[in-house]
C-alpha cells in the first residue's frame, strides 16, 4: 500500500509541477525548512519516504505514526516546497509483488 501511495502521490506531484495559474494560487509554499520544521513541531510528522519528479522537484511523504496525520510535500530546485496534500490514518505498509500467475 505504501508503495501504491508513493506511486500516486507522485502522479499528483507531476500533475502539480507545472501547475495552472489559479492552482499556484491555492497552494500554500514557502521555504522548504520552514515547512518541515511546522510538520514536525505542530504535527509529530517525520519524511517517510522520497522521490524524485519532474523539472527535478523532490516529492516527499511525512507522517506521524502516532496521531495517523500525514503530508505531501513537493519541493522545486530553488528550495519553495508546497503543500499537495494531507490527510489522516496514515499506515505504512509492505506488499509483494505479484507473481506471474496474479497471485501474490
Amino acid at each position: 500500500m505504501q508503495k501504491l501511495f508513493f506511486a500516486v502521490s507522485l502522479g499528483i506531484a507531476a500533475i502539480l509541477t507545472t501547475p495552472s495559474h489559479s492552482l499556484a494560487q491555492t497552494m500554500q509554499c514557502a521555504p522548504r525548512q520552514a515547512i518541515v520544521e511546522k510538520l514536525h513541531a505542530k504535527y509529530g510528522e517525520t519524511r517517510q519516504s522520497m522521490g524524485l519528479g519532474q523539472q527535478n522537484s523532490i516529492v516527499e511523504v511525512y507522517a506521524s505514526t502516532d496521531t495517523g496525520s500525514w503530508t505531501i510535500l513537493l519541493t522545486r530546485p530553488d528550495g519553495v516546497a508546497c503543500l499537495v496534500a494531507s490527510g489522516e490514518h496514515y499506515d505504512s505498509v509492505v506488499e509483494e509483488l505479484p507473481t506471474a500467475g496474479g497471485k501474490t
